[in-house]
Order: C-alpha cells, then sequence, then structure tokens
C-alpha cells in the first residue's frame, strides 16, 4: 500500500520543478489567441509536450483536428481532466497597462479572455504531476486529459461524449478561472445550444416573368427578395418573438450573429445564400426546446416569404450540470490545504498602473479582495442562489456539464485577478482584463493553486478507494443507477454528428499581404472608413 502522504508530496513536487517551464508554456498558449475550431498552434503544442512526457494521443479526436485524447497508465481506476485553449475575437491586446491591441492584426483579431490559456495549462500541470507521482510509487490507474477546442460555443465536449470518449471515465476534476477559489455546489451550470440557420435563394429568377420587365432578363431577378431579406426577417422576427420563447423566467439568454457570404462584390444580383447563429442558454432542456421551436418556426417562415430554403446546422447541444457532494468536499478539502493566491509586487503595480491610465488613483491592493482569499462552497452557493427562484437548479452555462454525466465530476474554481473598483457603479474598461490575463504575475498564482489542488484530488481519488467508490455511488444514485439509469440524460447530439469545423470560423489567415485576421488588417484604425 502507497504511502499517501508521500504520493501527495510528489506532485506538489513535481510542480514546483516544473513551475517555470509551465509557466512559459501558459505564456505562448496566451500569445497564439487562436478562437474556436482553428486552434491549430496550440493544440500541437499540447501534442507535442504530452507525448515528449509519455503520453498516447489521438490527433483529432471526434473529428475534431484540434481536440485530442492523451493517455497514460493502464487500467483503473480512470481519472480525467481537460485543457481548453481558443482565444475570443474582437478581444485582442497585449500585455501593457493601456488599450493596445496586438500590432499587425486588424484590432478586432481573437484574444483570451478567461483566460483559456490558464486553464489549461493548469490542467496540464495537475495530471502531468499526477502522473509524475503515480509513476514514482507504483499507484495503479489511468489518466487522460482531453483537448476541448471551441469551448466559447460550448463545442467539443458534447461531441466527444456522442462519440463515446467519456464512456469508461471513473471521475473527472475540472477547474475555470474565476473572481474567487472555492468549489462548485449543488448550483451547477445550464444548457448551451447554439445552430446555424442558413436560407438559400437557389432560383431568384422563378420569382418574377422576366418578360414583365423593360430590363434584362437575368437583372430582373434582382427584385426577388433572397436570402439577405430572409436574414432580416427572420433577425427582427425573433427580436419580436422573444418573449413567447420563455417569458420572464429562467435566467435564460439568447444571442445571435450573422455570418458573412462572401458576396460583397456580386452587384446588382439576388443575394444567394445568408446565415444566421442563434446561441441560447438556461436553466433546463425543456425551456431550451422551447427557444428551439419558436427560431425554427421563425425560419419557416422567414424562408416561405422570400422565395428561400432555410436550413440548419447544429453546432452544439449541451445538456445541464449534475453536483457531486463527495467531489466537492474532497476538492474542498484539498483546497484548503493549498491555499489561496498571493500576488506579488509586480502584479499589483502593473494593477495601478491600468488605474493611474484610467484616470484613477492608485489603490495599494488595486484587485478585488475574494481572489486572496478562500470562499466556502456553501457561501458561493448562497451567493448564486440569491436571486434564484427554488425551482431553478441551474444558472448560466458552460460545456464542462458534460463529462458529470458520465462519471462523478467536481469543478474547481480559482481565482484570476480583477481590478476592484472605485465605487460601486464604475466598470473598468474589458482590455484591462485581457491585459491582466496574459501578465504571468497576475495568473501564475492561481494557475498553480488550482494545478496543485487538481493534482492533489487525483492523487487522494487514485490512492483513497472508498473515497472514489463513495463518489461513484453518489453519482448512481443522481442519475438513477449510473450511465443508463432512470434519471440519466444521455448526449443531445447522434453519434454520428458531423463537427461544424468546416463552417466559416473566424481564424489567422497567410494571405500575399502576409498574415492576418480573418478581417484585412487595415492601414489605419479598424478600416472603418469615415465617420458619417
Amino acid at each position: 500500500m502507497q504511502d499517501r502522504t508521500a504520493v501527495r508530496q510528489a506532485g506538489l513536487d513535481w510542480i514546483a520543478a516544473n513551475q517555470q517551464r509551465l509557466s512559459a508554456f501558459n505564456a505562448e498558449i496566451w500569445s497564439y489567441a487562436e478562437p474556436a475550431w482553428r486552434e491549430y498552434k496550440s493544440a500541437r503544442a499540447y501534442v507535442d509536450l504530452l507525448r515528449a512526457e509519455g503520453f498516447a494521443v489521438e490527433e483529432g479526436s471526434g473529428g475534431m483536428p484540434t481536440a485530442f485524447v492523451a493517455t497514460w497508465g493502464k487500467g483503473a481506476p480512470v481519472l480525467a481532466s481537460f485543457a481548453e485553449y481558443d482565444a475570443v475575437p474582437g478581444n485582442s491586446q497585449q500585455v501593457v497597462p493601456y488599450p493596445a491591441p496586438r500590432a499587425g492584426l486588424h484590432p478586432y483579431a481573437a484574444g483570451h479572455t478567461d483566460p483559456h490559456s490558464v486553464l489549461g495549462t493548469a490542467a496540464l500541470t495537475a495530471i502531468l504531476a499526477a502522473k509524475a507521482a503515480m509513476q514514482a510509487h507504483g499507484v495503479a490507474g489511468s489518466l487522460k486529459l482531453f483537448g476541448e477546442p471551441a469551448e466559447k460555443v460550448c463545442g467539443s465536449k458534447p461531441i466527444h461524449a456522442a462519440k463515446g470518449y467519456f464512456d469508461n471515465l471513473d471521475a473527472a476534476v475540472v477547474w475555470h478561472p474565476w473572481p474567487s477559489n472555492t468549489v462548485t455546489a449543488e448550483t451547477q451550470f445550464g444548457a448551451y445550444w447554439s445552430a446555424v440557420i442558413s436560407f438559400e435563394a437557389d432560383a431568384p429568377e422563378q420569382w418574377i416573368d422576366p418578360g414583365l420587365m423593360p430590363i434584362e432578363g437575368s437583372h430582373a431577378a434582382a427584385r426577388c427578395p433572397g436570402a439577405l431579406d430572409a436574414l432580416c426577417l427572420m433577425y427582427t422576427t425573433t427580436k419580436y418573438t422573444k418573449e413567447a420563447m420563455f417569458p420572464h423566467a429562467g435566467s435564460w439568454t439568447l444571442n445571435e450573429f450573422v455570418l458573412g457570404d462572401g458576396g460583397a462584390t456580386s452587384d446588382n444580383l439576388t443575394p444567394r445564400f445568408s446565415q444566421i447563429q442563434y446561441s441560447w442558454r438556461s436553466s433546463s432542456l425543456a425551456i431550451q426546446e422551447q427557444i428551439w421551436r419558436v427560431l425554427a418556426n421563425n425560419a419557416r417562415h422567414a424562408a416561405s416569404i422570400t422565395g428561400c430554403r432555410a436550413h440548419v446546422r447544429w453546432v452544439t447541444k449541451t445538456r445541464v450540470g449534475l453536483p457531486n457532494t463527495v467531489m466537492t468536499d474532497l476538492t474542498w478539502k484539498t483546497l484548503q490545504e493549498v491555499g489561496a493566491p498571493v500576488y506579488d509586487e509586480e502584479a499589483l503595480e502593473f494593477g495601478r498602473q491600468m488605474q493611474r491610465h484610467l484616470g484613477l488613483e492608485a489603490m495599494a491592493d488595486p484587485f478585488i479582495a475574494s481572489v486572496t482569499r478562500l470562499t466556502p462552497p456553501e457561501d458561493n452557493e448562497a451567493k448564486l442562489r440569491a436571486g434564484l427562484p427554488p425551482w431553478q437548479k441551474h444558472l448560466s452555462a458552460d460545456d464542462y456539464v458534460e463529462y458529470c454525466w458520465h462519471a462523478p465530476t467536481v469543478r474547481l474554481l480559482a481565482a484570476r485577478p480583477r481590478l476592484r473598483s472605485p465605487s460601486a457603479s464604475y466598470v473598468y474598461p474589458n482590455w484591462t482584463y485581457n491585459a491582466l490575463g496574459g501578465l504571468p504575475a497576475a495568473v501564475d498564482p492561481g494557475l498553480f493553486v488550482a494545478a496543485k489542488t487538481m493534482a492533489l484530488t487525483l492523487l487522494d481519488l487514485a490512492t483513497q478507494p472508498d473515497v472514489l467508490a463513495a463518489a461513484q455511488a453518489e453519482f448512481r444514485d443522481r442519475t438513477g443507477g449510473g450511465v443508463g439509469g432512470s434519471a440519466w440524460v444521455g448526449p443531445l447530439l447522434p453519434a454520428d454528428f458531423d463537427p461544424p469545423v468546416d463552417l466559416r470560423w473566424p481564424e489567422y489567415v497567410t494571405t500575399p499581404r502576409g498574415e492576418e485576421w480573418c478581417i484585412p488588417t487595415p492601414h489605419v484604425g479598424t478600416g472603418g472608413g469615415e465617420p458619417i
């Protein structure tokens, strides 16, 4: 029988010895700033590092080019975590205490917000530390690190789940950067669905008899309402019918984004093709279904009155989170051992410089108080539930929930700093949050608190079979018998789901002009032109 104390210390020792290397890896991923489904350099960096560390890596898992599954060890228990590494369009920022998008690219290029560079690196560190300790002390079991692209559209985890990648997991330990240090308890995150609706005017020439027009027949077809009109009708109709989706309840949200059709130089011709993406989140699958019924009905009507055909391409469908008290208690106990992040003068002065740039008085401690203390799960739970009706068990949305239905899963929250507001009504601009996310002195403390906590939790699960058994018993109880049980919710996507990697997601491109964001790099400003 292994000495549990020695096993845990071996994990911590590995992190201490490799902290500088993993900090540099995080900075590397942050610098790539690759958006959803297009994280080519980031995924490559993970795969190469994991293989060098002795992991077997499946690249392109689930049919997703920037996803992977890295496995070490053999046999039970099979313990998992995941890395994310996608950035967010419109959030480009350098690591400087003033607004400065990255040079040489369009100002609205991508940047890390949460940041997922930190999320992924901490999970990677935890898995590598657990592997080193298990290997050194002969601890039985397997470790899996999933590379999960496109988290900002909750893209890959539902696909991995649908295709069976989570079927044999015994437990999962995951985390997210947060304004506090705690563990998610009973109130878990809700569901997120996203779909791209396309309108196609495939025969605009049939809209009108060209013989009735005193102009060339081919140009008469331009009078067809076409795909652009269908999209506009879809947009406005949905705005008018929004309350019919699920009125005044459930903390649900719906947002949309119009995708370009490549027809900008098609003069005096009917717009043939248009696309609009809808993404919605809510606290229950029933609300998600109701929202989709309204969207689908609106799309059918918009198409029918504009001479178009409507299609839907699903991007994702997630479930809602399933809590596990045993896992929460185990992780919270470990987080208390590790302690809260501590920020040095470099991080604090960077925060003060941003405050001065914004015309504020610099504070001795410019960060919010919750990042340097621990928040008990019950206090975090009370704060989450303060404004929720009793029936609502889920809030917001995040795709970690997919793991919850296949194995006991815990979600750790560890701090990344935010600036302290000088007044209750003051809101800092987003660039401050993004700039802090790229500063090692600001993010490394939370990164390694998360990594240590997750590594020790993984090692506790591997060396304490009674604790793991209790977590699995609770999982079976909550699902009515485990996977396939009476209360279990299976993947919402089919096993043969075609990952939407071929859609027109934004990305970096190389042209004769050089490397650019998907929007050409302007000579001055954003390229928007003169004020009107």
